[in-house]
């Protein structure tokens, strides 16, 4: 093309500048998890939501290849030094990546769930009330450290020598003025343990009188104790003396020595203290949750009322509020309270704070407090909480990368995320989207569909275009997208209910409603109308109630599906019992492991900044296990052989013949139902999607004793195709004689109710109402509430 040439008019037209030709992402040759050389091309600056069943390749192509290059690239601009200590990428497994720009991911991993973290520590805003009220609080009580939970308040004094020719000793006093509590030390809450719940008294320790989970009788744990000299390790605890018994529970760290080694002994109380209570309750594994529920009380703190600040810092105001006033205010009532203030010395400090407040309310997070520990926020609520900051960003030509941001969204809050989307590409930046909604499809303007299938029938590009070819495709996404699940003709009778009176968990305003039980029940209403509070933490103690919740699961790259269901358990058994040697043989993580990979099945190299690497262990050749341990077969296969067996296989394996394992078997029928027949059970938790942890977890939970199953957003992550055998699955449980009690804006669900409790009219102290109960054939009929109004128009009705 030549510069210019003429044109009919007489008039020359320059040609396009080089630098606007690079208007898409180029990916070539993708192979990352289950890709399979993915090939595509994705349009800057505009909106582009990927699609596709859970575990087709999404997140793998999205933030695994794309997101993750291009912030690998950015960290590679940082000098060696600080990428030290920053965290390492490995350079995804691609051909070419080209046209990338920087990537800003907001995904779905919960926030810290630290007990001192809450959404005003993690948005800031916290501090910017810390100075504005050390600032212009009456009376003022110092620097902004003087209004922060997290900061002790310190005296000392002595003498120090200053050398300078003459040596000259002086005194000095050294002060900081803190914000914390010195009671609950900024926790907010102080605990009592029951010291029956840590040990049994007809017990020694010898016997293992300790029931705290990780101490076991001929564990180190309890070692400190028997040979500490403090104790009699043969004695009943219920023979202790009192000196005993207080040493034993209460004492103070001492220094002692044992089997030539200097250790610090401590108190049974303040240890499990240390190692349990530190932790925000959510971010406990189950089984220690479990203990602590069971084992500690939490209380307000009565010095300071749950505040985690001292008297000092509660007593400077500002027109009358104080810090923790402002702090336990709903945020959308706290942003009309700023803006109310009117100090011109302070403008900037102000219009920061309005501006942020402003965005916590403007993308539906204005029932929130920002005294709300973060560790309680739903997946959908960090999500948000995260996109906060990006909101008022005046940056351009970014990649915005977003994990199903209408997760714990009401259909009447999701218009307002796709207006957030759109208004982000607006600006000139990239929008990529992983999503299921078909709101949100329907705003894109070009779509990736991935499958056909999930796991390794997944990984290829089935279509790539606009909306319109989508649903003409004929691709399992475009035949689904328009699905609409009908109203039920007739509803199951229940045969009881489950009575909860005066409910008053934070914006509850004390509910009295009976849940009904031997069907399946549906609590709607938008984000922050009070459904998990009235279903999760209303419900009295002792009713049988197994609670399947949004908490991710926790594993690392040895954990898989097999561990976690506790599957490996039986099969281990099994082969054991078949070729008459040692269950621990045939478990990766213990004695069967390969010495020369601990079990890993590859050799990781660590290789500082630089990302580390992983080669495949030369001794085991990937397969984890010692070569002796693999001449043990069962069925004909041996334990590596099985661990690569899909779920399907494995059932199939495990039902008849010399491999048949019942208590296998009812497990993998688990993992089968909730549509994971396609999981290898050996597979790496850490590679597993969003959808798929979801179920994971369902299956695991499904094996707990309890007569009512709570189900908190069972579909987060689950594809429209996926929805469908989820209400299958619901059916069954019902049908089998088990309550279920589902927390769902999904209308699919909503649909297929027998009844409907719907919270509102709106969130925060907005909510906390009952404003329906009935079928969903009545909701839709009176369209009295949100939910009946969007549920209606779902049905066509």
């Amino acid at each position: 093309m030549t510069a210019a040439g003429p044109r009919a008019d007489g008039e020359r037209t320059a040609a396009p500048h080089a630098a606007d030709s690079h208007d898409l992402i180029r990916v070539r040759g993708a192979r990352e998890n289950n890709l399979k050389d993915v090939r595509v091309d994705l349009p800057k600056r505009r909106l582009t939501v990927f699609t596709g069943v859970s575990g087709s390749g999404k997140s793998s192509l999205v933030f695994g290849t794309i997101a993750a290059e291009s912030q690998r690239m950015i960290n590679e601009t940082y000098s060696a030094f600080v990428q030290g200590f920053m965290p390492t990428l490995a350079r995804p497994d691609a051909d070419l990546l080209e046209g990338l720009t920087t990537a800003i991911i907001v995904d779905q991993e919960p926030m810290a769930a630290n007990v001192r973290s809450t959404v005003g520590t993690a948005t800031d805003a916290n501090a910017l009330l810390r100075i504005l009220f050390s600032r212009f609080g009456q009376p003022h009580i110092g620097s902004p450290n003087a209004f922060s939970f997290n900061v002790a308040s310190l005296r000392a004094s002595g003498a120090i020598t200053v050398e300078r020719g003459d040596r000259a000793t002086v005194r000095r006093t050294y002060t900081v003025a803190g914000g914390m509590c010195p009671a609950c030390e900024g926790m907010g809450r102080v605990s009592d343990i029951d010291p029956a719940q840590l040990y049994d008294e007809d017990k020694s320790l010898a016997e293992g009188a300790i029931t705290v989970p990780g101490y076991k009788a001929d564990g180190w744990s309890v070692r400190i104790f028997t040979a500490s000299g403090f104790l009699d390790a043969d004695k009943p605890i219920r023979d202790y003396s009192e000196t005993e018994l207080h040493d034993f529970l209460h004492r103070e760290p001492t220094k002692v020595r044992i089997e030539n080694t200097n250790l610090t002994y401590e108190g049974l109380i303040p240890r499990v203290k240390k190692s349990f209570l530190t932790k925000s309750r959510e971010a406990l594994q189950p089984h220690i949750r479990a203990f602590v529920d069971r084992a500690v009380t939490f209380t307000d703190c009565p010095d300071c009322g749950g505040t985690r600040l001292n008297e000092a810092a509660r007593s400077s105001r500002i027109a009358g509020v104080g810090i923790a006033d402002a702090c336990a205010m709903q945020i959308s009532d706290l942003a009309a309270w700023v803006r109310g203030l009117d100090e011109p010395s302070a403008a900037p400090l102000l219009g920061a704070l309005r501006d942020l407040l402003g965005s916590l309310v403007e993308i539906g997070l204005g029932y929130l407090s920002l005294d709300r520990p973060s560790g309680t926020l739903s997946g959908g609520e960090s999500q948000r909480v995260k996109m906060v900051r990006h909101l008022g960003s005046s940056l351009t030509d970014v990649t915005y990368v977003f994990d199903e941001p209408t997760t714990g969204l009401h259909p009447h809050d999701i218009q307002r995320m796709n207006d957030l989307l759109l208004r982000l590409r607006d600006k000139g930046n990239t929008v990529l989207v992983v999503e299921h909604k078909p709101e949100v499809v329907a705003i894109a303007d070009h779509v990736v569909d991935l499958g056909p299938g999930a796991g390794t029938s997944g990984g290829e590009i089935c279509y790539a275009g606009d909306v319109a070819g989508l649903r003409a495709s004929g691709t399992r996404t475009g035949r689904h997208l328009d699905d609409r699940a009908a109203l039920k003709k007739t509803v199951r009778t229940p045969t009881g209910a489950l009575e909860i009176r005066g409910a008053a968990a934070h914006n509850l305003r004390d509910v009295d409603v009976d849940i009904p039980l031997g069907v399946l029940v549906v609590v709607t209403g938008i984000a922050g109308s009070g459904k998990s509070s009235l279903v999760r933490e209303s419900i009295p103690a002792g009713a049988g109630v197994v609670t399947v919740g949004q908490d991710a699961i926790r594993g690392s790259r040895r954990s898989n599906p097999a561990t976690y269901t506790g599957l490996l358990d039986p099969i281990r058994k099994a082969f054991a019992k078949a070729n008459g040697v040692k269950p621990s043989l045939f478990s990766p993580n213990s004695e069967g492991a390969c010495p020369q990979c601990n079990g890993a099945g590859v050799v990781y190299t660590d290789l500082a900044m630089m990302a580390g690497v992983a080669t495949p262990c030369e001794e085991c050749g990937g397969k984890r296990f010692q070569a002796s341990v693999l001449d043990h077969r069962l069925g004909g296969r041996d334990i590596s052989e099985v661990l690569a067996m899909s779920v399907a296989e494995a059932e199939e394996f495990f039902a008849a013949g010399e491999a048949r394992t019942p208590a296998a078997h009812t497990v993998l029928g688990r993992l089968a139902d909730v549509g994971l027949g396609y999981l290898a059970l050996g597979q790496p938790l850490t590679t597993l999607s969003g959808g798929e942890r979801q179920r994971l977890k369902l299956a695991t939970h499904m094996g707990e004793k309890g007569g009512v199953y709570v189900l908190d957003e069972p579909t987060t992550g689950l594809h429209l195709a996926d929805v469908e055998q989820l209400l299958g699955l619901l059916d069954r449980l019902v049908d089998s004689g088990t309550s279920v009690i589902v927390i769902e804006h999904h209308q699919a669900v909503m649909a297929h109710a027998d009844w409907i409790i719907d919270l509102g009219p709106g969130a925060g102290h907005d909510g906390g109402r009952i404003v329906f109960e009935g079928t969903p054939a009545d909701l839709v009929a009176a369209r009295s509430t949100l939910t009946g109004e969007h549920l209606a128009a779902y049905v066509g009705a």
